[in-house]
């Protein structure tokens, strides 16, 4: 069978009656399960399971799950999952080109890809074309949900089929896409027929172009292509060629222009200097060429030398349009070799991640103007030269920013803010939003103690039922969270739970926690500092970097990772984003924790204790 197609569109496909789902770039896959056997067909009918053996091993897993509803048809796109929102399009390329059987099964273990369903053709042998798609999606949940698989996309789980998000609202999926640098999404007609082998009009497949700015390097008399570069230094690096998106009046005169002003030719290629600056969209690099590269106007206000490599690097991160980066090659850490392009970079890898924890929170920063080379200083005040974009809140005299978007985390790393430090609460809240131990040990070489007391904290947490997460504090600490649902508890009330695992610590091995606030009565004692955890204290953002000699970044961990062997001096900013791609972010389940997080009866056992003392 061959698969219904969607039509691409550049305009914003927002119409009544359309669902958004997200756009994932891998293999288009049918999925075929009969009496015969499981079969996965690619678009042009090629058998998928040899190079991804890992789908037929995790149904085959699920079988007795699936059997009441067999024969089935799944409709997907067979991906390498990224994140969420996005599929690596390169890791797939990658695999599909495999041959070793010992490797492609290695890969499968180690590596395994997914296939992302988002329709459903046919249940229990029942054909479903003539359904609209909305009623065939609702059969398609309700099937998830019946077999117990998650709802939702998911990088770390061992679930090899997965549903595709998807939502009524276009903006709020596409501020995710554009987050995540999803490929884009499909917007689908909720009434409409399935259509085989139909490039259909009820499907529009809408796009997250990147944009460079670059120049004509020479035209190919052969196909027509126009060959493009940007400057690195002072050679001119090809970025690839591009023929589709101009109107017939714009190709036209750009090839009359090039030969007017060619420089040499060859049987091939017409040759110019650069001069001649366009704007290319496109969705990624590939092999070092731009993917689907597309015109889309004439840049007469550039020179040449505008176009940079640099620009180049920050426009394939997505970064936002109309905010200028200063400086890129500005060193910030001489022993690291971090340049600030490397820092902005690393703030747009990790935006996804960090940007929940900065959302309406009164946001205090420290900004190194000179990297670590020079004075540091806390920032409060939002200065009075921050762009409109820039969100802010007035609170006890001071005008503080609030980090609610993409454009204005990356405008900050501009200001070469480093360290991002929040309170416990959001604007909206009236009272804690989560409870966090703060493990600061006396120095690094006392980083064992912060493990010991994070142990013992988790053995109590494990106790009571409750969740926590733990991260590095980016210095020489530990620091664990709990969150906790909005509008519901005091700081009185999480007081008597920190002052009660202080007093368990203690309890537990004095010799190593302290509660001790006069420092030189604290010996080589861990300080328990429960009373950091309260209104108008702050504490650092996950993915966070410091400004210490090592470039630490407060990096969210596994609790199977906190033992002896820990250190912490290995959490830097290119370990923060390695352990991303590899692992996953280990608070990726945070906010869902919020509202089941059982903490009501554990606060009613304390108090009815302190009532008792009392």
């Amino acid at each position: 069978m061959k698969p219904m197609l969607p039509t691409l569109t550049f305009d914003i496909p927002v119409r009544p009656g359309w669902v958004y789902e997200v756009k994932y770039d891998g293999f288009r896959a049918i999925l075929d399960w009969d009496s015969n056997g499981i079969k996965l067909t690619s678009r042009k009918g090629k058998s998928l399971l040899p190079q991804f053996p890992e789908i037929e091993t995790f149904l085959i897993q699920q079988e007795a799950k699936f059997k009441p509803f067999l024969p089935l048809q799944l409709d997907g796109e067979l991906v390498s999952l990224e994140n969420p929102y996005k599929a690596n399009f390169s890791a797939i390329q990658v695999r599909g080109r495999l041959k070793a059987v010992k490797k492609i099964n290695e890969q499968a273990v180690n590596s395994p890809c997914r296939l992302m369903v988002f329709d459903l053709l046919k249940l229990a042998g029942k054909p479903l074309h003539s359904l609209s798609f909305e009623k065939r999606r609702h059969k398609l949940m309700e099937l998830f949900q019946t077999l117990e698989l998650d709802l939702t996309a998911n990088t770390s789980n061992q679930q090899l089929l997965q549903l595709v998000m998807a939502d009524d609202n276009f903006n709020a999926i596409w501020e995710k896409i554009v987050l995540f640098d999803g490929e884009g999404i499909v917007a689908k007609n909720r009434e409409s027929l399935w259509e085989e082998g139909k490039r259909s009009l009820q499907w529009l497949k809408y796009k997250n172009w990147k944009y460079v700015s670059c120049f004509v390097t020479s035209f190919d008399k052969t196909n027509g292509y126009f060959y493009i570069g940007v400057y690195n230094g002072n050679k001119i690096h090809g970025i690839g060629q591009v023929l589709f998106g101009f109107k017939s009046e714009e190709k036209q005169a750009l090839g009359q222009i090039i030969r007017q002003n060619m420089v040499s030719e060859d049987q091939q290629f017409v040759y110019v200097e650069p001069a001649i600056c366009l704007e290319v969209k496109y969705l990624e690099l590939y092999d070092n060429q731009l993917r689907e590269p597309h015109f889309d106007r004439f840049r007469f206000d550039l020179q040449p030398e505008e176009c940079s490599y640099d620009k180049f690097m920050f426009a394939q991160k997505n970064l936002p349009k109309n905010l200028e980066i200063t400086h890129p090659d500005k060193p910030l850490w001489d022993k690291q070799n971090i340049l600030k392009a490397d820092y902005i970079l690393y703030l747009r890898e990790v935006s996804p991640y960090i940007l929940p924890f900065l959302k309406n929170r009164l946001l205090t920063v420290i900004r190194y103007p000179h990297g670590m080379f020079g004075e540091a200083f806390y920032q409060k005040n939002c200065p009075d030269y921050a762009p409109d974009f820039v969100e802010t809140m007035l609170a006890d005299g001071i005008n503080y920013i609030l980090c609610n978007n993409l454009k204005t985390l990356i405008w900050l790393g501009n200001q070469l803010a480093i360290e991002f430090h929040v309170p416990f609460h959001t604007i909206d809240s009236k009272g804690p939003s989560e409870i966090v131990f703060d493990l600061d040990p006396p120095s690094k070489e006392h980083f064992h103690l912060a493990v010991k007391a994070a142990i013992l904290i988790k053995e109590v947490l494990d106790q009571l039922n409750l969740i926590g997460f733990i991260k590095t504090s980016g210095n020489k600490g530990l620091q664990i969270y709990l969150p906790l649902p909005e509008n519901e508890f005091t700081y009185d009330d999480t007081r008597l739970f920190t002052s009660f695992i202080a007093e368990y610590l203690i309890s537990k091995d004095p010799d190593s926690f302290t509660i001790e606030r006069m420092k030189k009565n604290r010996g080589n004692r861990l300080y328990v500092d429960y009373v950091q955890h309260g209104e108008g204290k702050t504490i650092i953002a996950p993915y966070s970097l410091r400004g210490n000699e090592h470039g630490g970044a407060a990096t969210p961990l596994y609790w199977d990772e906190v033992d002896e062997k820990l250190d912490p001096k290995t959490f830097t900013m290119l370990h923060a984003l390695q352990r991303l791609k590899q692992l996953g972010d280990p608070f990726r389940s945070y906010f869902q924790t919020k509202e089941k997080q059982p903490f009501a009866p554990v606060l009613e056992i304390l108090k009815k204790g302190t009532a008792k003392k009392g």
